[in-house]
Order: C-alpha cells, then structure tokens, then sequence
C-alpha cells in the first residue's frame, strides 16, 4: 500500500469528496481541507479531516507542518458562471487570492506538486468543436477568467521555480458514485441532469428546455456530459504522472461527443420510468449551440479511457442518489 500523503482542498465538495474516496481506495493517505461552505462532512468518507479556509494562510502552514504532503489535488472554487457576474470580487478572492495562498504555502512547506481542477470556461465562445487544449483562451465571465489566471500562474510558477502542475479542463461533471455513497448536493442547483432527476422525483414541477432552435440535431443545446468516476480517474492518472516523475500539462476531458438537452430528458425519461413535465422557454443570452471538448490528448498521454460514457449509464447512477440521497442537505 502506498505511503503516499494527498492533500485534497475542497475534498467536502461534489468532485473532491469522490477524489477522496478514490485515492483511498487506491491506497493512499488523504488530507482533506474544507471550510464546508459549499461541501459537506459526511461526504468525506475517510482519512483525515482538516476544518480551514483558504483564505487563512497561518492554517494552512499549520497542516503542511503537521503531515508531510508530497501533492496538492485543488478543488475549492466557486464555480456558478451567473454568481460570478454577479459577484466577481467573491469569485476573484476565492479562486485566485486563495489559491495563491495555498500554492504560498506549498512553497514554503517544499511541496511541488499540484493538480489543479480547471475549466472549458476558459475558452470562451466556441470558436470551433469539439474543444482542443490549442483553442484561443477568452473567457467571457469572473468564473472563467479566474481559472485561466491561475493556468497562467502555474506555468510561470513551472518556469520560476520547477513547481509541476496539472490542470483539468471539463464541462460538466455529471453523474453519481456507483456505489450510491456520493453524488450531487449542490444548494442551489443548476446542473441540468440532477435538475431532471428533481423534475423525475417530483421535488421540480417541471424542467425548462431554454429555446428548441438551435442549428443542432433535435434543437436543443448540446453539451459534454463526463461521468464524475471517470473525471476522477483523469485526475488520478495526472496525479501518478506527477509524484513518477512527469512534467507539468494541462488536459481537456470531456466524452468527446456530447449530449442534447432533449437527449438527457428522453433518457431520464427511459431510466426512471416517469414522464418528466417539460416547458419550453425562449434561449438564454451565451448559450452557444454546441460545448463539446476533445479529450484526444488525455487519453493519449494518461491512458485515460472513459468508463461511463454511455450517457443512460451515467443517469443511472444520479438517479440511484437522488432516490436515496435526494432530500439530504447536510
């Protein structure tokens, strides 16, 4: 079993609390650290718990004094694209200020190896798809703009100072822990599949369908949906790359095709049986037609191979933790 020590920031949250449960399973010790603003406590389902903030960098020293870490997976930033329009001071000091305090700290603790997790928000307005990693960088909101400064942050910090990096760039994680311990419990909601399955079990009235046309196949918006075990087992593979030896690199993931609004409906539909209400409303300012990111170089590089690609699949699974799960807040 590998001795290997993890720290994981935002461990409590969706993405991070089933990067915990992975690394575990796999052997290694994990630190998580989470100031449970937007996560939760038992969703961490082992290892070592460490109640802190970012933004408090005598904390932060406190932990890498305490346990030798020998990498850093990041996973605590506010992610909602509107909120950040909306509040772009929160979203600059949370994803930037913070970060730098984190990577301030791994410096001084001698800590050099990062993952961090990324976005296609970076990317701006599709100028082409599917999304390669050379596509032009112009991110049209706060949210976008912080990750793309600290992609830029991590290559000056690569050439300044050896420090390695990872960055993982996806749409939409998606999907639920197979084994029902894990799943989505953002407060508010706004990702379209859990917001379905909430149509499915009655807790929504309906779900809306934001304009039918749109230059796609049944017109609807399409987008990458990337089950969460699959992106995890991404990061994961980065991660093995790193603590052997590898350089820093920043990947796209995504299933490479991508899924229509009204595909994810007509399958939540099959899967749970239940005639979904649906409304349709007129299209939203930004929305482009098609997201979709090429995963080419993942899978070339990390051997990286999805195994939940197919998307009733991935509905299943959300759907097993909204029956089970879907009325639990904290």
């Amino acid at each position: 079993m590998s001795k290997t020590t993890i720290l994981v920031a935002g461990g409590a949250g969706y993405i991070g609390s089933h990067m915990v449960k992975m690394l575990l399973a796999q052997g290694y010790q994990v630190i998580t650290l989470d100031n449970l603003v937007g996560g939760f406590r038992d969703a961490v389902l082992g290892g070592e718990f460490v109640l802190a903030d970012l933004a408090d960098p005598q904390a932060l020293d406190l932990v890498f004094k305490h346990y030798r870490i020998d990498a850093v997976m990041h996973f605590a930033s506010y992610i909602q694209v509107g909120e950040s329009v909306a509040k772009p001071a929160m979203y600059y000091r949370n994803n930037v200020t913070n970060t730098l305090n984190l990577l301030d700290a791994m410096q001084r603790a001698q800590v050099d190896k990062f993952i961090f997790s990324s976005t296609a928000a970076i990317f701006g307005e599709p100028q082409y798809s599917p999304i390669d990693e050379k596509h032009p960088k112009l991110p049209i909101n706060p949210y976008g703009r912080s990750k793309w400064m600290i992609e830029q942050v991590l290559e000056d910090y690569q050439a300044a100072y050896d420090f390695k990096s990872m960055c993982f760039r996806y749409f939409n994680a998606a999907g639920a822990d197979p084994e029902g311990q894990l799943g989505e419990r953002h407060d508010p909601e706004t990702h379209l599949i859990p917001l379905v399955l909430q149509a499915a079990s009655g807790k929504r009235s309906h779900i809306s369908v934001y304009g039918r046309d749109y230059d796609t196949p049944d017109g609807t918006c399409i987008r990458d949906y990337i089950h969460i075990v699959d992106l995890c087992q991404a990061h994961l593979l980065g991660l093995e790359q790193l603590l052997s030896g590898g350089d820093s690199a920043v990947y796209n993931l995504g299933n490479g095709a991508g899924f229509s609004v009204q595909e994810v409906i007509d399958v939540a539909c099959e899967v749970t049986g239940i005639n979904i209400p649906v409304e349709t409303g007129v299209r939203r300012a930004g929305d482009p037609a098609r997201l979709v990111a090429c995963a080419d170089a993942a899978k070339a590089a990390l051997g990286w191979q999805p195994e939940y690609a197919d998307l009733s699949t991935l509905i299943a699974h959300a759907w097993q933790w909204e029956q089970s799960h879907g009325n639990k807040k904290n």
